[in-house]
């Protein structure tokens, strides 16, 4: 539980080539990231089956937009999420995951990419308000483990929130 909690608590910043003018150049395409965290060091590597997604990520690295924010979902076992701006100088306690940079981006779901250990992938909100399916132009995450449906992921809500609903 302790280690949840420093999870939780837990900022990092992105390590990559500091431009302002955020544009994706071909070399950055085969470039890892690495996301420097107060837990240690992850290495990521973007998916160029997913390109407005892959050069979507770049641009929040290069322009610095996701430095120092919080994982501000943590479910054991499951997944680490981050990209919600307001987590940045967040008070404790404050309700996070609806910030982001306004825009989102299509769907680019494939049979070829699913669910394991280790993916990184975009968050978006369930198909009854986003039946296009867009994701999140910032906020992403990490699975950490095995996988649940959409049942199991309300249930386990619900537990963590001890009965109150996510609005």
């Amino acid at each position: 539980m302790r280690k949840l909690l420093l999870l939780l608590a837990t900022t990092f910043s992105l390590v990559a080539s500091a431009q302002q003018d955020v544009k994706v150049k071909k070399r950055d395409r085969k470039r890892d990231i690495e996301m420097v965290t107060t837990e240690g060091t992850m290495v990521l590597r973007l998916s160029d089956s997913t390109p407005e997604h892959r050069d979507n990520f770049i641009r929040l690295v290069k322009s610095h937009y996701l430095d120092s924010m919080l994982f501000h979902r943590v479910i054991k076992g499951f997944m680490i999420q981050s990209g919600d701006t307001t987590s940045i100088r967040a008070a404790a306690g404050v309700p996070l995951g609806n910030g982001g940079p306004g825009y989102t981006l299509p769907a680019e779901m494939l049979p070829s990419l699913f669910h394991k250990k280790g993916a990184l992938a975009a968050a978006r909100q369930g198909d009854n308000v986003n039946p296009e399916r867009r994701s999140s132009g910032s906020q992403f995450y990490i699975v950490q483990g095995r996988t649940f449906t959409d049942a199991q992921m309300d249930s386990i809500e619900v537990t963590r929130l001890q009965g109150r609903k996510i609005p």
